[in-house]
């Protein structure tokens, strides 16, 4: 089996790149999906008050802009729905292969094709391979001892059992940060009683109502209002989020904000200052939420401190020397952002092992093409997390450069196109000098950063400044890749 085009992945960035294919006119790629449906995050997150920090206004494709007015922010279920009205609207089912989790993907030289593996036993071959899996799949479960004697039941918030009733039980929650906040409220509704386990407090921005008021509701079905909103929402996340990140003039008003709505939710001193993050505003990434703090007042409800030693079959037993009782333990604990494209073994030019490659960080030329990996694309790779604005927005941006590079490659009737080494080590030198005057080269570890302290995650500069630099023309930064095996296939009319 073969197709011009093989997207892996089906979340935001794989239904925006096969939207891009079909818009072109191309319609011989697949989509590739490990799951039952598409979705992605919002088709695993399936936990009490799972939603969006980002406004949906802003976070949409442009294409197919979300209209709404009057919800804000519409949760998990509503943007499930919009990415699956999306994918039909494009045509995308047709392109669609579920059950289907790639296993292995080979480039092979003398056909400058890739050769991939799926773990349902399907073998295929690709002129061009775009992985679009995203960073936020692979749930983090730490490791301690006795995990294995619980006599209750656990689960990560990604992985939630639908069949644990939390109605009259004593909850552990591990973990304090956005899936935290999001679902303790839900919990402490109905449980007993909450145990929130905090190894590190977090900042906490007021996060707006989810429905509009009915002025706002007005203003927006005026022609053009939605689209000067949405306008507006990416401005002012460049402008003054951003800013933050690098240290920048926003970042005091940011943090005298966040004491402001934490003096105001928490009324306890002693509970407020176990609350208070000590260190810079950004390093970790910076939780939106209305709910969290007031939850965590209840009388149900207990915020623990003390770290955590071992995990014994009547609950959680920490450092100072208590054992929690509980029936059900919940690990709100992120994911294994840093590992990414794992568990995919990709094979390069001369049998070179991306995962070799990254194995001191993740590394990719603006986080969408490694060198030595020709014909192969990145959706949401290194360093090309948006933490102050809209990821499906800086998706859509790389989606834009790679349509580029395919039409690029037509032209120049290449069989494969890499990227140039001298502008991989231009950019890892940018990169380099950028992140080192972030927030995130302080001491703080979080899932922005790999094992070893690499900052391997976010992107250090405005959304703003990653379109310019992807302005660039792909023969600024790319090459061919020749070969006299090579066939003669090309993708673009």
């Amino acid at each position: 089996m073969h197709s011009t085009v093989v997207v892996v992945g089906s979340g935001f960035g794989g239904i925006g790149m096969g939207a891009a294919l079909r818009r072109a006119g191309m319609e011989d790629f697949l989509i590739l999906e490990e799951s039952p449906e598409l979705g992605g995050v919002w088709r695993d997150n399936t936990y009490p008050g799972c939603n969006c920090d980002v406004p949906a206004h802003l976070y949409s494709f442009s294409f197919a802009p979300y209209r709404s007015t009057r919800t804000r922010y519409p949760g998990r279920r509503r943007t499930l729905e919009y990415l699956r009205a999306v994918a039909a609207d494009a045509g995308l089912p047709a392109h669609l292969r579920t059950d289907t989790a790639l296993t292995e993907a080979t480039y092979r030289e003398t056909e400058a094709r890739w050769e991939l593996k799926a773990a349902n036993g399907i073998r295929m071959t690709a002129d061009i391979v775009v992985f679009a899996v995203g960073q936020l799949h692979r749930p983090n479960i730490p490791e301690l001892p006795g995990q294995a004697d619980f006599a209750g039941v656990s689960f990560h918030t990604a992985q939630w059992n639908p069949a644990a009733d939390p109605a009259g039980c004593r909850v552990a929650v591990i973990g304090t940060g956005s899936s935290a906040a999001q679902c303790l409220p839900s919990l402490s509704d109905s449980a007993a009683s909450v145990r929130v386990f905090q190894r590190t407090p977090q900042w906490i921005l007021p996060k707006p109502a989810a429905e509009f008021g009915p002025a706002a509701r007005t203003v927006l079905r005026l022609p053009g209002a939605q689209r000067a909103y949405r306008w507006g929402l990416r401005q002012g996340a460049d402008t003054l989020l951003a800013p933050i990140m690098r240290r920048g003039w926003t970042a005091r008003p940011a943090e005298w904000a966040a004491r402001r709505h934490l003096r105001r939710e928490v009324a306890d001193p002693v509970l407020r200052a176990r609350l208070t993050p000590d260190y810079p505003i950004g390093a970790k990434r910076i939780v939106f939420d209305a709910h969290y703090y007031r939850a965590l007042g209840r009388d149900n409800v207990e915020l623990i401190t003390a770290p955590i030693t071992r995990i014994v079959p009547e609950g959680v037993e920490t450092a100072d020397g208590i054992r929690h009782a509980v029936d059900m333990i919940v690990y709100a604990t992120g994911f294994r952002a840093a590992e990414f494209l794992s568990p995919i073994t990709v094979r390069g030019r001369g049998g070179l092992l991306l995962h070799e490659q990254w194995d001191s960080g993740a590394k990719a030329f603006m986080g969408l093409a490694v060198p030595g990996f020709p014909n192969a694309f990145l959706i949401a790779g290194p360093n090309s997390f948006n933490p102050a604005g809209s990821n499906p927005g800086m998706k859509e941006q790389q989606i834009d450069y790679i349509m580029r590079c395919l039409r690029w490659r037509a032209h120049i009737d290449a069989p494969a196109i890499d990227v140039r080494p001298g502008a991989m080590a231009a950019y890892e030198q940018w990169m380099d000098d950028a992140l080192a005057r972030t927030v995130w080269s302080s001491n703080v570890p979080s899932w922005y950063k790999h094992r070893n302290g690499a900052i391997t995650s976010p992107w250090p500069a405005s959304a703003r400044t990653y379109g310019r630099m992807l302005r660039r023309p792909p023969a600024a930064s790319f090459a061919p890749v020749t070969s006299a095996d090579v066939s003669s296939e090309r993708i673009m009319p």
